[in-house]
């Protein structure tokens, strides 16, 4: 079992200039294998209500859905470091509701940290939890909960304004206490200013080579989600293809008999049918 790694952990990785990699899991099966394969983080995040639960968005996604899969990946993986999205609605109502389901992620789920989407506005909250003992991964630039007021799922700071508001946001975070920041769908050079700015590590997911680390929906990096691909993404490789391919050749054996053959059958005594009574 792989040591579990803590926030001090993470922390030195940025110092000491290694790369931080993170990947999303949603059950035991998939967190036993990533950990086994060893990424750092292992990230419960509320995208599973695209590629699991079958949403249209992560807005729907309840508390109750995200513990009962951050137990799950805990169970997989005893010994990885997990952090687990704060669901829209789960902490945006105030700082006590914040605090009641942050450490609901880690009473009843055994997580490691918790993260949540927003800037300058979710500071506030981001302190309260890190008093509270509860460790904070912030989330700027593209984010999903609030995608629509963004004008949907594109590129966030391109403008002046816009890329001063969020290298403001980014150090407010740090200030709060946010042990590190995901930056989703921003220019890769405001990636890099921004990561060389502020002292936590920055983990991108569409912000270019210069951060910290990187993150991507499992699902994603093995080609399983199909619906749609970000740009920003890279399929390393195609198993959506294979497992079609594989489902067909079960349905063609299965009707044709061929499956289960003898290797894959148990064989009784042979006058079973007699010592049975029947005829």
């Amino acid at each position: 079992m792989q040591k579990r790694k803590t926030v001090l952990d993470i922390l030195t990785m940025k110092k000491t200039g290694e790369k931080i990699t993170m990947l999303t899991a949603y059950d035991a099966a998939m967190a036993s294998l990533l950990a086994s394969a060893d990424v750092d983080m292992l990230l419960v995040g509320d995208s599973l209500g695209m590629v699991v639960l079958g949403y249209d968005s992560t807005v729907p996604v309840t508390m109750d859905e995200m513990i009962h899969h951050a137990s799950a990946v805990r169970r997989g993986a005893p010994g990885a470091f997990v952090v687990a999205d704060l669901p829209f609605g789960s902490y945006q109502t105030g700082i006590r509701d914040a605090l009641i389901n942050g450490s609901r992620f880690l009473k009843e789920a055994g997580c490691d940290a918790v993260k949540l989407e927003g800037g300058l506005e979710v500071c506030d909250t981001v302190a309260a939890l890190v008093r509270a003992g509860i460790s904070v991964m912030g989330h700027i630039g593209l984010t999903p909960q609030t995608a629509t007021q963004l004008g949907g799922y594109k590129v966030q700071g391109r403008d002046l304004q816009s890329a001063k508001k969020m290298v403001a946001e980014a150090l407010a975070l740090e200030k709060a206490g946010a042990f590190a920041i995901v930056m989703e769908c921003i220019p890769d050079e405001l990636g890099r200013i921004i990561s060389e700015e502020i002292a936590v590590p920055t983990i991108g997911i569409g912000a270019g080579v210069h951060c910290d680390g990187q993150v991507l929906v499992v699902n994603d990096l093995l080609g399983m989600f199909e619906k749609f691909i970000p740009s920003f993404v890279k399929s390393y490789c195609k198993l959506a293809p294979t497992i079609k391919e594989a489902v067909a050749e079960y349905n063609r054996e299965v009707r044709s008999g061929a499956f289960p053959d003898k290797k894959h059958s148990f064989s009784s005594e042979s006058n079973l049918r007699e010592l049975l009574g029947l005829s």
